[in-house]
């Protein structure tokens, strides 16, 4: 057969796949308020990755081979695999959006379709596992991606209920989902395991970093419609609150899902069970947290624990090596299906036109609804000035209280928001992203927006918008990474050149801003080369040198996260940054002097010639002077660094 082009025949295999991937997609938006929304939402979001793989395919010009794409029996072998693991994608979110939890309200019901989840799963990893790399020219960003889903759906798998026999899996995906299947003749672990594990190459020392920068230069304090949040509900101990600083407004936020103990008392005749209690209170958890030692507690009660000068888990009585606090996704799904098919109230979001308030009470917001609901359709009107005053509308609603996030989630405004950041008035391009940074606050909202592929277009109007879009596009992109997976995600959609020529170019706030985006992403192991190639080592050592400029705390935290790079640390010596650090060492602040010396010690690490440097400048004296007075954690990296000196000098 002759050589065909991709672009053609590409187009032909993967036609189906990426309809099927618009399908499920569609489907799972169209449902989000079912029983199974985490669920639908949680395939949804990871299947919609698949797109930029089949449309790179789709696309490529440049590649040919000598058959037909998807001839050969390996790539035409994927295909299919693929294309049969999408239809039972689509099967099970459309089943699941529709699944009655009141008609349906037998524990085997709810465990079929939550098997099924498990069978889409482990099919979809079985056939990116299969993929044919040396067929396809694919870019390095995309081959992250695939790498990413596939071990989001392989942690899935287990999370669902662990390995089981593949047979049983292909014959739960070729039945119907209304047919009887009975799984657990094979397993009955559904619990699965409830420790989430992380992704790799996270630099997961500087996530427990990122309180520090929150503190110095991860806020965001804006005049307007902007997010000072402290840190990520997955690192941060003091992440049940976010503060939000709106106008000349500024209010607390409380996380929906951490709420008052009096939510938890249940009817004496309903048996929570023991999994699903705070090893301290004994009540039912609704924001379950893992700790250091992989014990799960409620996160009010544990995080009392610490602010108390707690420093060990109460079950284990380990010493906890960090006090990070790590939402147990897992867990809290297990326990809303729970509470769900026992009637208890669950403690987030919309549920029959209430939402539950901070006391424990409920407002009705029957009213609520049906205008925001009028107010979401203006967005789409064909009159330029009818829009122009709907988003203002929302964003003026959304930056007033979480129950408006909420609602205008549930009504559908992220999707149409996210198209007008494209929009040619300016007026509307500002307020849609500043809305879409108000509304990103609640958690829930952060999936649909990352689901509504909003990235590109929050990455354009960070390029060419004006100061004010720049501003709050660099601060949702902040507030998105705080997912590991959604790190990756903006990482490869070219987020961080536009915000490194912020970091040079920007206003104040609009410094600041990229600041704080940047070092998140940066946690992620991959893109720290992106930085380096964006040209984010020089504009920090002009911060660092610049008397005029007031970010060198900022500076130097970034800085300390891209050292033990070795692109980046090329890059630091060239800008002869050694002298610089060494007399922060003895002039700095002392977070400056924590991070300096955290540097000095990535950049002097098994590096004779940077020790000699080290000695010739002085710096014995100031490390001394910190490894006594300094932070614990600059303790820690003086006291390394001077051992480097003494061996050094041994030799």
């Amino acid at each position: 057969m002759a050589a065909a082009d991709t672009t053609a025949s590409g187009g032909g295999v993967t036609a189906a796949p990426l309809r099927l991937v618009r399908d499920v997609v569609r489907i799972s938006i169209a449902g989000f308020s079912g029983f199974f929304k985490k669920d639908c939402m949680d395939l949804a979001r990871r299947v919609s990755l698949l797109a930029h793989l089949l449309e790179e395919i789709r696309d490529s010009k440049k590649i040919r081979v000598n058959s037909e794409v998807g001839s050969s029996s390996f790539s035409g072998s994927f295909f299919a695999d693929l294309t049969l693991a999408l239809q039972a994608a689509k099967r099970l979110v459309f089943a699941a959006n529709n699944f009655d939890s009141a008609k349906f309200s037998s524990d085997g019901a709810t465990k079929k379709i939550l098997f099924q989840f498990q069978c889409v799963t482990w099919k979809l990893e079985k056939a990116l596992s299969n993929f044919p790399y040396d067929e396809f020219d694919i870019s390095e960003e995309v081959q992250e991606q695939i790498e990413l889903v596939r071990a989001q759906l392989r942690r899935a798998t287990e999370r669902y209920g662990g390995p089981l026999n593949s047979g049983v899996l292909y014959r739960a995906l070729s039945q119907p989902l209304d047919k009887e299947i009975d799984p657990f003749q094979q397993s009955n672990r559904l619990m699965g395991s409830l420790h989430v594990e992380n992704i790799g190459n996270i630099d997961h020392e500087v996530k427990m970093k990122a309180e520090c920068l929150a503190e110095g230069c991860g806020s965001v304090d804006h005049d307007s419609d902007d997010v000072q949040n402290q840190e990520s509900e997955r690192n941060s101990p003091t992440s049940s609150e976010v503060s939000v600083s709106k106008d000349s407004d500024s209010e607390k936020v409380n996380s929906p899902s951490c709420k008052n103990p009096e939510e938890n008392k249940k009817p004496d005749s309903l048996v929570i069970p023991d999994d699903f209690r705070c090893p301290i209170s004994l009540e039912l958890m609704r924001d379950p947290v893992i700790v250091a030692t992989g014990q799960t507690y409620e996160r009010s009660y544990i995080q009392r624990w610490i602010d108390c000068g707690n420093t060990t888990c109460p079950k284990t009585q380990q010493k906890l090596q960090h006090l990070t606090l790590t939402t147990n996704y897992v867990l809290r799904s297990l326990i809303s299906h729970w509470c769900v098919k026992n009637n208890v109230e669950q403690p987030t979001a919309l549920m029959n036109g209430r939402i539950k308030k901070s006391d424990g009470s409920f407002r009705d917001v029957t009213g609520d609804i049906a205008a925001i609901e009028a107010l979401v359709h203006r967005l789409s009107s064909r009159s330029i000035e009818e829009r122009r005053a709907a988003v203002a509308e929302i964003r003026s609603l959304s930056k007033r209280s979480t129950d408006n996030r909420i609602l205008l989630g549930e009504a559908g405004a992220i999707p149409i928001l996210v198209n007008l950041l494209t929009s040619d008035d300016g007026q509307i391009q500002d307020n849609a992203v500043t809305s879409i940074l108000n509304l990103s606050i609640f958690d829930d909202n952060k999936g649909l927006i990352m689901l509504a592929n909003a990235i590109p277009s929050i990455v354009q109007v960070l390029r060419a918008g004006s100061m004010e879009a720049k501003e709050n596009a660099a601060a949702t992109l902040f507030c998105l990474s705080l997912a590991d997976e959604n790190k990756i995600i903006i990482g490869a959609s070219g987020a961080i050149p536009a915000l490194v020529d912020l970091l040079q170019n920007g206003s104040s706030r609009g410094k600041k801003d990229a600041a704080t985006a940047l070092f998140n992403l940066c946690i992620y192991q991959g893109n720290k080369g992106r930085a380096v190639r964006a040209g984010i080592i020089t504009a920090l050592l002009k911060m660092l040198t610049d008397s005029s400029n007031c970010m060198v705390d900022e500076a130097l935290t970034i800085l300390s996260v891209l050292a033990s790079h070795q692109e980046a640390k090329l890059a630091i010596m060239n800008g002869s940054t050694i002298p610089v650090l060494v007399d922060l060492l003895r002039t700095g602040l002392p977070r400056n002097k924590e991070n300096a010396a955290a540097t000095l010690l990535s950049l002097c690490k098994r590096d004779n010639e940077n020790l000699a440097r080290l000695t010739r400048l002085g710096a014995a004296m100031p490390l001394s002077e910190l490894a006594k007075t300094g932070t614990e954690r600059a303790k820690r990296k003086a006291t390394s660094l001077l051992e480097q000196l003494r061996k050094s000098q041994q030799l």
